[in-house]
C-alpha cells in the first residue's frame, strides 16, 4: 500500500485563494498579523479541511530557528531532575517551544556527544545541568555565541546565565540543625569538586563548622566521585572505618546520604539512634524511607521555570544580534529550606 503524499502549502493555497507565501505568512505565528484576519480564518479552514501539518525542519532551515531547546541532564535516574524538566517544559511551551532532553551519565565524552547532535539538529539553545567548573565544551559555546543557561550548577568565566539553590545557606542549615541537637564530630561527604555543588557544599560545610565552633577534622570529611548510591555507601564505610567516634554526617546530596544508609546497616548501626544524617536536594519520595530523610530542600520546579525563561530570553537576544557578553550575565540564587525528618536526632548519651 502506498501512503498519500503530503499536503503542501500549495495545496492550501490552492484551496483558500491565495498565494503560497499568504499561507505561510498566516500559519506563522510570527508573521499571521501580517495577514488580514479573513483571510487567515480562510487559511486556517483549508488547512484543517486538507490536514495540513507543516514541515518544521524545513521551516527551521529558512528562520535558522527550531523552536527547540536541548536539555541536558548528567542522571536521568536522579529523582532530582523530572520535576526540574517539568518546569523546563511548561516554561518552553509556553512560548511554543519544545524540550528535548539528553542523559549524559556524568560522562564528558558523552555530554560533547549529545551537545553536538543537538546542535546537529538546530536547536535554539542549552539548558545545562551538567556544567563543570572548567568546561572546555563551555568555553567553545561562548565563543561561538551559542545560547546556553546553566541550570542547578554553576561555572565562572563563561559569561552565560545560571539558576542555582544557595548552597552554601543550604548545607549551613544542615550543619546549624546537627549542632543544635548536641552534635559535635560531625562528618562531611562531599560531592564531586570539580562541579560547583560539590566544591560550595563542601566550602560552606566547614565555614557553617567553624561559625558554630566545631572542629573541622578531615578524618571526618570524605569525597564522592559521583552523585550515587554505590559512592555514599563506599564514603560511608570509609568514614566509619577512619573516624568512629561521629554522631552524624552532612551529605552533598540525597544519593549520597541514602548510600549512608546501606554502610550503616552493614555496620551493625542505626539512623539515627547511633549515627544522624542530613541530605541535600530533597527529592520526591525521600519521605517514604525508613526512616525518612532529613534534607535541604529547594523549589525544583521553579529551578526548571527560571532556567526555561532565562534560555528564552538569551535566544531572543542571540537572534536580534545583541552580544550575549556585553552585560554581566543574570545568576539566580533560590532560598533554601531545611525540612527536618526521622533521619536526625539527638546525639545517643
Amino acid at each position: 500500500m502506498r501512503s498519500d503524499p503530503p499536503v503542501t502549502l500549495k495545496d492550501v493555497a490552492a484551496l483558500a485563494g491565495v498565494h503560497p507565501a499568504t499561507v505561510s505568512r498566516a500559519l506563522n505565528p510570527e508573521t499571521r498579523l501580517l495577514v488580514s484576519a479573513e483571510t487567515a480564518t480562510r487559511v486556517d479552514a483549508a488547512a484543517n479541511s486538507l490536514g495540513y501539518r507543516p514541515n518544521t525542519v524545513a521551516r527551521s532551515l529558512r528562520t535558522r530557528r527550531s523552536h527547540t531547546v536541548g536539555v541536558l541532564i548528567p542522571d536521568l535516574n536522579n529523582p532530582l531532575f523530572p520535576p526540574i524538566v517539568r518546569g523546563i517544559e511548561d516554561r518552553l511551551a509556553a512560548d511554543g517551544y519544545v524540550a528535548l532532553i539528553g542523559n549524559t551519565d556524568s560522562d564528558i565524552d558523552r555530554e560533547r556527544l549529545v551537545f553536538e547532535r543537538m546542535r546537529a539538529r538546530h536547536v535554539d539553545g542549552f539548558v545545562c545541568a551538567t556544567a563543570h567548573l572548567s568546561s572546555p565544551l563551555l568555553a567553545e559555546a561562548a565563543a561561538g555565541g551559542i545560547p546556553v543557561v546553566l541550570m542547578n550548577r554553576y561555572a565562572e568565566g563563561y559569561g552565560f546565565p545560571s539558576v542555582s539553590v544557595d548552597n552554601e545557606r543550604g548545607i549551613a542549615m544542615a550543619v546549624e540543625h546537627l549542632a543544635s541537637l548536641g552534635h559535635r564530630r560531625i562528618a562531611h561527604i562531599a560531592g564531586p569538586q570539580d562541579v560547583s555543588t560539590g566544591l560550595s557544599r563542601y566550602l560552606g560545610f566547614k565555614a557553617a563548622m567553624t561559625a558554630h565552633g566545631l572542629p573541622v577534622d578531615h578524618d571526618l570529611i570524605v569525597h564522592a566521585s559521583a552523585y550515587s548510591l554505590d559512592e555514599g555507601d563506599r564514603c560511608g564505610r570509609d568514614l566509619l572505618a577512619a573516624a568512629p567516634g561521629c554522631t552524624a554526617i552532612a551529605a552533598a546530596n540525597d544519593m549520597l546520604a541514602v548510600g549512608c544508609y546501606t554502610a550503616l546497616e552493614a555496620a551493625g548501626l542505626s539512623c539515627p539512634r547511633d549515627i544522624s544524617v542530613v541530605g541535600f536536594n530533597d527529592m520526591p519520595f525521600i519521605d517514604r524511607l525508613k526512616p525518612p530523610l532529613t534534607s535541604v530542600s529547594f523549589p525544583h520546579y521553579q529551578v526548571g521555570t527560571e532556567a526555561g525563561r532565562l534560555i528564552l530570553e538569551q535566544i531572543a537576544a542571540s537572534a536580534e544580534g545583541m552580544a550575549q557578553g556585553d552585560d554581566q550575565p543574570k545568576v539566580l540564587y533560590l532560598a533554601p529550606e531545611l525540612k527536618i525528618r526521622g533521619s536526625t536526632a539527638p546525639p545517643a548519651r
